[in-house]
């Protein structure tokens, strides 16, 4: 028997996040779907459901698939200890669920297989990132994770990789979105995903040590401030920070850019001081830069505040002299990767979605991608029963009965392989302006299993329908 207590002995009201509680890290609807699953029978029937994205961020040419390793990680370590059964029966809502529901969760754990994208891989609209073939009960229950690590995961690193397109590969780019990533858990995927679709540090001490990274950045205007006050000047805050860290740039654009990079000339240009860089976060930075530069010739210019692609592009196009940049707000927000996680087969039956404007894609399926001369030619979306020809199968095993079938891969592989695959796209894919997405062709088997699927429901609605209506139908 539960009662209120045990609800309230589950209560943490920090809302701290460890792998122990990932299991009730999910929305309720998968809970009591999974409940109805095991009340009437289907709990164990083998289903396949696919993680993919209808349409591209407005602007977006192309996503960068990542999130894979903390995917992964999760269904590992997918269990329901007694405390969050007990947190759950003391709610109330599962009254009716039968006493099988309960022992299925104390005993379960993930035993499916998964199929993936590689991560850093070029991906379009309805091909699917990942698929889960499992357990009924399993298979729906992991989809709030799921979706939530590889949607966010995926808008930074494709950020980032268009970040580093347009900036360059030898401009420095770093990743300082800590402050203005929607929490601290997703501060450290931001950080991840920004590093493994391109950028070369990120300022995020604990990511960065967790990553293996070592940390990078630079420091703000409140030192300068504090150490002019009491000690008598900005050079003398500079002096200080110098003395400390003489690696790191200085942010010289507190009081007077253009006065304080003259000062600092002045010191470098006697041997007082070796200087490696100084950053700008305000100001009109194509006149300051430049002006910068001709003053400190031989000195790092690193610029941030607000900046993403598109203005770095208008920075570049402008003659700016800048040799890195700091990325933060704009590349961990904005517009969502709207992911879906969508149930396409059931016992060995397709299904699909045919709501008006959501219709999905019936079946397991493969990406078939074609290239030629280096460069991506055609993806053709297809079943897995299709054998590719002259075609690359992007989605691989990645996992059998719950564990991982190859260790996981670093963060410079990664980095490499978003490179590449940004670098294979055609020109407009990747353009800024108006990208032109690739199409993405529907095999003729695909086409086939979706007109039949699609007869089939129709059948069924339309006989379920009229024997509603008319009972001696």
């Amino acid at each position: 028997m539960t009662t209120s207590s045990d609800l309230d002995s589950h209560q943490n009201q920090e809302l701290n996040l460890c792998a122990a509680d990932y299991s009730l890290l999910t929305d309720l609807y998968q809970l009591t779907m999974a409940a109805c699953y095991t009340g009437e029978g289907l709990e164990q029937r083998q289903a396949s459901f696919e993680l993919f994205v209808r349409r591209s961020p407005e602007g977006f040419g192309y996503l960068i698939a990542m999130g894979l390793l903390q995917a992964l990680e999760y269904l590992e370590k997918f269990r329901f200890s007694a405390s969050q059964i007990a947190a759950l029966q003391a709610t109330g809502i599962f009254a009716g669920a039968s006493d099988r529901f309960w022992s299925l969760l104390a005993e379960g754990k993930f035993t499916g297989d998964v199929w993936a994208v590689p991560e850093g891989t070029a991906v379009f609209a309805n091909e699917p990132l990942l698929r889960v073939e499992a357990p009924l009960w399993q298979a729906q229950l992991v989809e709030t994770y799921l979706l939530n690590t590889l949607n966010y995961q995926t808008l930074i690193a494709t950020k980032a990789a268009r970040l580093r397109d347009v900036a360059g590969e030898q401009a420095t780019l770093l990743e300082f979105g800590t402050r203005r990533a929607f929490s601290p858990q997703a501060s450290l995927w931001a950080a991840r995903a920004a590093l493994a679709g391109g950028l070369n540090a990120t300022s995020n001490v604990l990511a960065a040590l967790q990553l293996g990274q070592q940390p990078s950045g630079t420091m703000a205007h409140a030192l300068v401030m504090a150490l002019s006050a009491m000690e008598g000047s900005e050079d003398q805050a500079f002096s200080a920070f110098h003395r400390y860290f003489p690696g790191a740039p200085l942010l010289i654009d507190t009081y007077d850019t253009i006065a304080a990079a003259g000062r600092l000339a002045k010191k470098v240009n006697s041997g007082e001081m070796k200087l490696s860089g100084v950053r700008l976060d305000s100001g009109d930075l194509v006149t300051l830069s430049q002006e910068v530069r001709s003053l400190l010739p031989g000195v790092s210019i690193f610029a941030s505040g607000d900046l993403d692609e598109w203005e770095i592009a208008r920075l570049k196009a402008a003659g700016a002299e800048i040799d890195g940049y700091g990325l933060g707000t704009r590349l961990v927000t904005g517009s969502p990767v709207n992911g879906v996680y969508k149930l396409v087969e059931i016992d060995g039956i397709p299904v699909m979605k045919q709501s008006s404007g959501k219709l999905t894609y019936p079946g397991r399926k493969q990406i078939f991608r074609s290239f030629a001369a280096g460069q991506v030619k055609a993806d053709r979306l297809g079943l897995v029963t299709e054998s590719p020809v002259g075609e690359e199968a992007l989605l691989q095993v990645v996992m059998k009965q719950g564990k991982r079938v190859q260790p996981p891969e670093s963060l410079a592989t990664i980095r490499q392989r978003t490179a590449a695959s940004v670098a294979s796209l055609p020109d407009q894919t990747r353009r800024l302006d108006h990208p032109v997405s690739m199409q993405v062709e529907i095999s003729a088997a695909l086409q086939e299993l979706t007109e039949e699927t699609k007869k089939r429901t129709t059948k069924n609605t339309k006989y379920t329908k009229e024997k509603y209506l008319y009972p001696n139908f």
